[in-house]
């Protein structure tokens, strides 16, 4: 689209060099540090992360900042520096029905067998702009709980024993991976579901909410939305064992559909 700019070198280099004194902004005001990204605009963070298939917060807040905020932008460069990256071994699949969930909530039982979890959510808030927050007051404190140490299981399997649930076919076959060959037509499943994780926010949750509002005698729910943090394990050869090497925090749905 560039073809008919003209000016070389010397207006490319003036570019960066404005691009850069725009983002950074008036030098009287204090300078965003990556802890401030990487705590307070966390839903971001995250956001750039997924789409962008590499679960690191500082590099996340590190695009943000280079970015300017701008999330494509952000998603981009995040994007581009994974490709530079080698790949040293492989994970085992997470277990999230181990999950420490922070929400957990479902449409398919009031009193959900493990509990329903409201959790940090934006669905009971009245979207009234908090002018509070434009004021430097004291940091907010949540009440606290005791923790639950009862297992969550995944709603699915309880419908399942009933026979509510169709099966999937099982399958030990290694699944495509996206970001290291071309996507081929027709995608089974599991490229359907990476490609979903990668897409756009906005455009994913319009889909959603359009499917989910139904049409015909096709009228899906959410059986089970889950967000906390899960164990990752991985192999090591010289061991001969799992270890664990850290944690992530996931979001899974599952939806109930009637076909």
């Amino acid at each position: 689209m560039y073809v008919a700019v003209k000016g070389g070198e010397r207006a490319i280099d003036a570019a960066h060099e404005w691009l850069a004194e725009e983002r950074r902004g008036d030098p009287q005001v204090p300078e965003l540090s990556l802890a401030q990204i990487q705590e307070q605009m966390s839903l971001a963070v995250n956001r750039v992360m997924a789409e962008g298939s590499l679960y690191d917060p500082e590099l996340a807040a590190l695009a943000l900042k280079q970015a300017r905020g701008d999330l494509i932008e952000a998603i981009f460069l995040i994007r581009a520096y994974r490709t530079t990256l080698p790949r040293i071994g492989h994970s085992r699949p997470v277990e999230t029905s181990a999950m420490r969930c922070d929400r957990r909530v479902s449409a398919t039982f009031k009193d959900a067998p493990g509990g329903q979890v409201l959790g940090p959510t934006f669905d009971y808030t009245h979207r009234l702009l908090d002018f509070k927050l434009a004021a430097e007051g004291e940091a907010p404190v949540a009440r606290q709980a005791e923790p639950t140490q009862a297992p969550t299981p995944r709603i699915t399997e309880f419908l399942n024993r009933d026979g509510l649930i169709q099966d999937e076919v099982q399958s030990d076959e290694t699944p495509p991976d996206m970001t290291r060959q071309p996507m081929e037509y027709p995608a089974d499943r599991s490229l359907r579901l990476q490609a979903l994780t990668r897409g756009d926010e906005g455009f994913v949750l319009g889909m959603a909410y359009s499917t989910q509002r139904g049409y015909g005698r096709n009228h899906p729910f959410v059986g089970e939305l889950r967000i906390g943090a899960v164990e990752v394990e991985m192999e090591i050869p010289e061991l001969g064992f799992d270890i664990c090497i850290g944690e992530v925090t996931l979001t899974e749905c599952e939806t109930v559909n009637q076909f």
